[in-house]
C-alpha cells in the first residue's frame, strides 16, 4: 500500500496503467513494480519449471520473478523486468508463462511430479537403449514446447533505432555515490568524461536510503552533482543507459533507452540507441547486489530482499506489508528495520544468524524502536500457501547446525538479506578474475586486465563514506592516467559507519520432516537439493553445475542465485567457496533488444544495395528480383500477372534460343589491368597462357587457390599491348580484387602492373540469340561478320555513330554464356539505360525479350558451363573437365599442389550431366546421388543402421525446353567414365527419389556451332 507521504514520486501527477487487463493507477516517478505493490498486487508471475507463484522480489536489474510482457501489437516486448520499467500513462502490462490465468495456471500441476523431474531429468529420462529413441523424440518436443517464459510478436518492429560512437578520456559506469564522485573528480582534470547509469535519475542507493553527504541529504546531493556535471562542456551524461558489454581495448557497449518510458517514440526519435564508447580509462562503479537466503518455501510471494523493501518505502512511498520479519546475516538489514518502522510498518523481529549481531549503534537503534533482535537464529520455512503468512525460525550454533525447537513469527513480508555481492559482470568480461574475500563473504575484483579500476560497492567498499572516498580516488587516478591534470579537489564526506562482518551462511538449515524446497534460483526453480544431486552425480565444476541444473541461466543470469549456489556446491564438496570459482560472465549484462544491435541498418539499409544503371528500367517492367551478393538482379520478367517463375524463365529461354534476348550483366566483376608486366602477371594468376593473346582477343581463364583448388573463372580481353580487362563472377569480384592487390603488393612487388576495379564504371549487357548479329549491326559501327569479328573478338565501337546527341562510346566483346550467337556490350555507366533502350528498340522487329537470372542460369546448365554451385571451393580443374587448360610450360598459383596425387586420382567427383530416367521428375539441387541398387538406410545410426555410400551430389538443376525434360549438373565419383550409367537420386529434403542417367554435361549444341555461327 502507499504511505500517506514521503518517497521521491510526484503525487500531483497520477498515471493510469493496466496489468492483466485490470486498470490501476500510480504516480510519476514510480516503476511498474512499485505501482503494482502500491495497488496490492502480490502475484506477478510463475516460475519456469514448476510454475510456482511468484511475487516481486527486488527493485533492480537482478529481478528474477516480475517478468512481464509490455505493450500490445507490433511493440509487444516479453520478459521485461517490472522493477526497471518507468511507469507512464497508458502502460499495458501482462503476466506471462501461465495458462489460462495467472491465478489459475494449469502447469502448476508440475509441482505434483517434482520428484520425477529433478535437475537434469531431460538428460537421463526417456533415453537409453535404441528402442527408447522414438519415445525420447516425442518427449523432447513436449519439453521444448513447455520451455521459455514469454512470447513475443510476429509483427515487424515499427520503431527506429540509432547507433552512436563516443570517445573519452574517462568513462564512469554507474551513477551512484561512487560514480558521481568519480565523474566529479575526473571532470575537474579537464578531460572528456562520460557518465552512464541504467536509471533515469542519478544517485543509485542515495535515492533509496536516508543518509547525508557533507550535511546535505543524499538525494539532493546527487541532484546537485548531476546539475553541476551537466553544466560542464567536457562531460556527457547518459541516463537510462546500460553498459552491457566490456570489450577489448576499452570499448564499452551501451544501450540507451531513449523512448522506452513512452507509449511509443516521438516522431523522428529512436526507441533505443546503441553506444560504442572507447575510453582511455574506465571507472567501474556498478554497485552491488543483495543476496538472498535459501530456506524452505523461500519463493512464496512476500519473500523479498531487505534492501528492496527499504527502497520501496523510501523512494516510492510504498509499504509492502503490515507485519514484517527481517532475516539477515549482515548489518545492512538493520537499516531496513529502522526505515520500515519509521514508515509505519510493524517490524516483528530482526532474525540475525550471527551470534553477536550488528555493530552496537545499529543494535541500539533497533532496541529503541522496541523491535526484537534474535541473535544466532535462522529462517527455516516460509509459512503460507498463496503468499507469506508467517516464518518458522530456529536457533543455530557456530557451525550453522540447528539447535532446539522451531518457533513461528507471524508476518506478511519476510525481508531477507544474505549480504551484498559486488556487481562484477563488466569487470569479469575483461577476462580478469574475481577473488573470494572471507572477511566480506563475497567475490571482489582481482588484478585488472584492461585500463580500468573498480570503486565503491563493486570493489567491496559498502559504506557510503567508503563509496565516496573510493569513487573520488578512482576518478582522480583515471584522469591522471588518461593524461589530464590532477586537480586539487577534496572528496565529498559522509559519516563513517562501522560494520560488523557478515556471516557466510546462505543455505539455512532444514530440519528433518520440514516440507518445501529451499530455492536458490527463483526463476528456474533450482533448489538446494538439485545442486546436491548434481554433486552426487559427479559434477564439481560450477560451469557443469550451471548447465546441468540451469542455475543462473535465466534472464537474470544468476545475479541473485550464483553465490548461494556456489556455497551449496562448496559445502557438498567440503571446500571453501573461494575454491569453487565463478561461472564465466558474458555480455550482455542485461537483455538487449535486437533492434538496438541492428540500429538503422535494417530493410534496405541492412547492407549497401548495388543497382545497375538499368535498374529503373527493370523495375518499370515489373521484373522479379534476386540478390547476387550486394547487387539486385532481375530474376524474371513476367509477361502477365500470374505467370509463375517456371513459366517465365522457360518462355525467356525459348525466346533467346529462337530469336533474340537481352540480359543485364553489369554485376560481373570488371578489373582493369595495365602495365608493362600485365601479361606476365596474368600468366601467373591463371592456369593457362596469356602472353601470346593478340590485341583485340578475349580468352577464358581459370584461377586456382594456393592449395590447387579452383578459385574463380571468367574471360579476360586484351585491349592493348599492355592493357587487359578481366571479368570475374559476381560473387567473387571483391575477393579477386583483394587477391590481385595482395599478390601485387606482397608477393610480386617487382611487377610493373596497376589493377583497378571498374565494375561500376561500365554498364554491361549481353545480346544473345540467332538474330543477335542482325540486330546489333543496326546499332554499332563495326563489321560484325565472322571474318571481321569472330568468336572471342573484342574492340571499341560506337552506338548510333553520326546521330547527333545519341552517340555512345562502347566496347564490344563476342563471348557467350548462353551458348547462342552472342555479344556483350560495355558502355559508360551513365549511358547504360540509354544503350539498353536503344538495343531493345533495335530488337523489336525480332521480338526481343529481356531475360533474367533464371533463364541465364538455365541456359548455362544446358551448355554445361560451371558457376558458383560447381566452384564451391572443393573442386579442381580436372574435376570440372578443365584440366587440359593447365599449362605445363609455366608456373602459376596453385600449380604444384594441384598436381598432388589426391587431386588427380580418377575416383574424385567429376562434373557430369544428369537426366531423370522417367523424363519428368525434377532433380533437386543438393540432392544426394547413390548407386542404383543402394538400400534404404535400416533405421537410425543410433540404432545401428549403416549409412548409405554417397557417390555424388546434384549441383545445379533446370529444365531444357529444347530437350523437353529436366536436366542437371552434378559431381559424381569417376563420373566421366560412367556416362549412360543409371544411378539413384535421393532428396529427403523435398521428398523426392528417382533414377537418373549420367550423361555428358553439355546438353545443347555440344559442337558449339551456334556460338561460332
Amino acid at each position: 500500500m502507499r504511505v500517506a507521504d514521503g518517497g521521491r514520486i510526484d503525487r500531483t501527477r497520477r498515471l493510469s496503467f493496466t496489468f492483466d487487463g485490470v486498470a490501476m493507477t500510480g504516480f510519476e516517478g514510480d516503476t511498474l513494480a512499485s505501482a503494482l505493490l502500491a495497488n496490492g498486487v502480490d502475484l506477478v508471475g510463475r516460475s519456469f519449471k514448476y510454475h510456482r507463484r511468484r511475487g516481486i522480489f527486488s527493485n533492480g536489474p537482478e529481478e528474477p520473478n516480475a517478468l512481464v510482457r509490455l505493450r500490445v501489437g507490433a511493440r509487444m516486448e516479453p520478459n521485461t523486468r517490472a522493477t526497471m520499467v518507468p511507469l507512464y500513462d497508458g502502460l499495458v502490462a501482462e503476466s506471462q508463462n501461465r495458462w489460462p490465468t495467472l491465478a489459475h495456471d494449469i502447469q502448476a500441476l508440475n509441482w505434483l511430479i517434482a520428484p520425477w523431474i529433478p535437475a537434469g531429468f531431460y538428460y537421463k529420462t526417456f533415453m537409453g537403449r535404441a528402442a527408447n529413441t522414438r519415445l525420447w523424440m516425442w518427449f523432447e518436443k513436449s519439453i521444448r514446447r513447455a520451455a521459455g517464459m514469454g512470447t513475443g510478436t510476429h509483427e515487424a518492429d515499427p520503431d527506429d533505432y540509432d547507433k552512436m560512437t563516443a570517445h573519452c578520456e574517462v568513462l564512469v559506469i554507474g551513477g551512484g555515490p561512487s560514480g558521481l564522485a568519480a565523474a566529479r573528480a575526473a571532470a575537474a582534470g579537464g578531460g572528456r568524461v562520460v557518465l552512464v547509469d541504467e536509471r533515469e535519475d542519478f544517485g543509485g542507493r542515495l535515492l533509496m536510503d536516508r543518509e547525508t553527504i557533507d550535511g546535505e541529504e543524499g538525494a539532493a546531493w546527487a541532484a546537485r552533482m548531476r546539475a553541476e556535471l551537466a553544466a560542464l562542456s567536457n562531460v556527457r551524461l547518459l541516463p537510462r543507459t546500460t553498459a552491457f558489454g566490456y570489450y577489448d581495448h576499452n570499448r564499452i557497449g551501451c544501450v540507451e533507452r531513449v523512448s522506452d518510458h513512452l507509449i511509443e517514440p516521438e516522431p523522428h526519435r529512436p526507441r533505443q540507441r546503441l553506444w560504442s564508447i572507447r575510453a582511455a580509462e574506465v571507472v567501474l562503479a556498478t554497485g552491488a547486489i543483495e543476496q538472498p537466503l535459501a530456506f524452505a518455501d523461500n519463493d512464496l510471494p512476500g519473500v523479498m530482499l531487505a534492501g528492496a523493501v527499504r527502497a520501496y518505502a523510501n523512494q516510492y512511498g510504498v509499504k509492502v506489508g503490515e507485519r514484517i520479519v527481517i532475516a539477515t546475516n549482515n548489518d545492512d538489514a538493520y537499516r531496513t528495520a529502522c526505515d520500515l518502522d519509521d514508515a509505519g510498518a510493524w517490524v516483528e523481529a530482526v532474525v540475525d544468524m550471527r551470534p553477536k549481531g550488528a555493530e552496537p549503534t545499529l543494535r541500539a537503534a533497533i532496541k529503541e524502536r522496541g523491535i526484537d533482535i534474535l541473535h544466532g537464529w535462522a529462517p527455516v520455512k516460509a509459512q503460507g500457501t498463496k503468499r507469506v503468512r508467517g516464518l518458522a525460525i530456529l536457533k543455530i550454533d557456530e557451525t550453522g547446525k540447528p539447535v532446539g525447537n522451531q518457533r513461528a513469527a507471524s508476518c506478511d513480508i519476510v525481508a531477507i538479506s544474505g549480504g551484498w555481492q559486488p556487481t562484477l559482470h563488466l569487470f569479469s568480461q575483461t577476462g580478469a578474475k574475481a577473488v573470494w574475500d572471507d572477511a566480506k563473504a563475497c567475490f571482489l575484483p582481482g588484478p585488472p586486465r584492461q585500463r580500468e579500476r573498480s570503486a565503491g560497492a563493486c570493489a567491496g567498499r559498502f559504506t557510503l563514506s567508503e563509496c565516496l572516498e573510493g569513487g573520488h580516488a578512482a576518478g582522480l587516478d583515471a584522469a591522471e592516467k588518461a593524461g589530464a591534470a590532477r586537480p586539487t579537489l577534496a572528496a565529498p564526506r559522509a559519516e563513517v559507519t562501522p560494520q560488523n562482518p557478515p556471516r557466510a551462511i546462505w543455505e539455512c538449515p532444514k530440519p528433518v520432516n520440514t516440507p518445501g524446497k529451499r530455492f536458490v534460483d527463483l526463476q528456474d526453480d533450482v533448489a538446494v537439493s538439485d545442486i546436491q544431486l548434481a554433486h552426487r552425480e559427479g559434477y564439481v565444476s560450477v560451469e557443469h553445475l550451471k548447465r546441468y541444473t540451469t542455475l543462473g541461466m535465466g534472464t537474470d543470469q544468476g545475479k541473485t542465485s550464483n553465490i548461494a549456489g556456489f556455497a551449496v556446491m562448496a559445502a557438498a564438496r567440503g571446500v571453501e567457496i573461494g575454491r569453487t570459482g565463478t561461472t564465466t560472465f558474458r555480455p550482455p549484462y542485461t537483455p538487449v533488444a535486437l533492434g538496438a544491435l541492428a540500429g538503422p541498418e535494417v530493410g534496405e539499409h541492412y547492407a549497401p544495395l548495388r543497382r545497375t544503371p538499368m535498374d529503373s528500367w527493370h523495375a518499370e517492367r515489373g521484373c522479379t528480383w534476386i540478390d547476387a551478393g550486394l547487387w539486385r538482379r532481375p530474376r524474371t520478367y513476367p509477361a502477365h500477372e500470374g505467370e509463375g517463375l517456371f513459366d517465365a524463365y522457360i518462355r525467356e529461354t525459348k525466346a533467346v534460343r529462337g530469336s533474340l534476348g537481352l540480359c543485364d550483366v553489369t554485376t560481373l566483376g570488371k578489373i582493369d589491368i595495365q602495365g608493362p608486366d600485365a601479361a606476365e602477371f596474368l600468366n601467373r594468376l591463371y592456369i593457362n597462357g596469356w602472353k601470346t593473346l593478340p590485341v583485340g582477343k578475349a580468352r577464358y581463364g581459370l584461377m586456382l587457390r594456393e592449395d590447387g583448388l579452383v578459385l574463380d573463372d571468367g574471360t579476360t580481353s586484351r585491349l592493348g599491348e599492355t592493357h587487359f580487362l578481366m571479368t570475374t563472377t559476381t560473387a567473387n569480384a571483391v575477393r579477386i580484387m583483394a587477391w590481385i592487390e595482395y599478390y601485387l603488393q606482397v608477393v610480386w612487388p617487382d611487377l610493373r602492373v596497376k589493377a583497378t576495379s571498374v565494375t561500376e564504371q561500365w554498364a554491361a549487357m549481353a545480346i544473345a540469340g540467332p538474330k543477335a548479329r542482325e540486330c546489333l549491326a543496326t546499332v554499332v559501327d563495326r563489321d560484325l561478320s565472322n571474318e571481321a569479328f569472330p568468336f572471342m573478338a573484342c574492340g571499341p565501337c560506337v552506338i548510333d555513330k553520326g546521330v547527333a546527341g545519341a552517340e555512345i562510346p562502347a566496347r564490344l566483346f563476342r563471348i557467350s554464356f548462353s551458348g547462342e550467337l552472342a555479344y556483350e556490350l560495355n558502355v559508360p555507366a551513365d549511358h547504360g539505360r540509354a544503350a539498353w533502350e536503344r538495343l531493345m528498340a533495335a530488337g523489336a522487329p525480332f521480338d526481343i525479350v529481356p531475360y533474367g537470372m533464371e533463364a541465364l542460369g538455365n541456359m548455362r546448365i544446358e551448355k554445361g558451363h560451371v558457376a558458383g554451385p560447381e566452384l564451391d571451393g572443393r573442386t579442381t580443374a580436372e574435376d570440372l573437365g578443365l584440366g587440359r587448360m593447365m599449362s605445363s610450360k609455366k608456373d602459376f598459383i596453385g600449380a604444384q599442389l594441384a598436381r598432388r596425387p589426391d587431386m588427380t586420382r580418377p575416383d574424385r567427383k567429376q562434373l557430369v550431366g544428369l537426366v531423370p530416367v522417367d523424363g519428368k521428375t525434377r532433380l533437386g539441387q543438393g540432392a544426394q546421388l547413390v548407386a542404383a541398387d543402394a538400400p534404404a538406410r535400416a533405421g537410425s545410426l543410433a540404432a545401428g543402421g549403416a549409412p548409405v555410400a554417397m557417390i555424388g551430389h546434384v549441383t545445379s538443376t533446370g529444365y531444357s525446353p529444347e530437350l523437353d525434360h529436366p536436366i542437371a549438373l552434378g559431381l559424381v565419383e569417376n563420373g566421366r567414365a560412367r556416362h549412360e550409367e543409371v544411378i539413384a537420386m535421393r532428396d529427403p529434403v523435398r521428398g523426392r527419389e528417382t533414377k537418373v542417367r549420367i550423361v555428358a554435361p553439355v546438353f545443347v549444341d555440344p559442337e558449339g556451332e551456334r556460338l561460332h555461327g
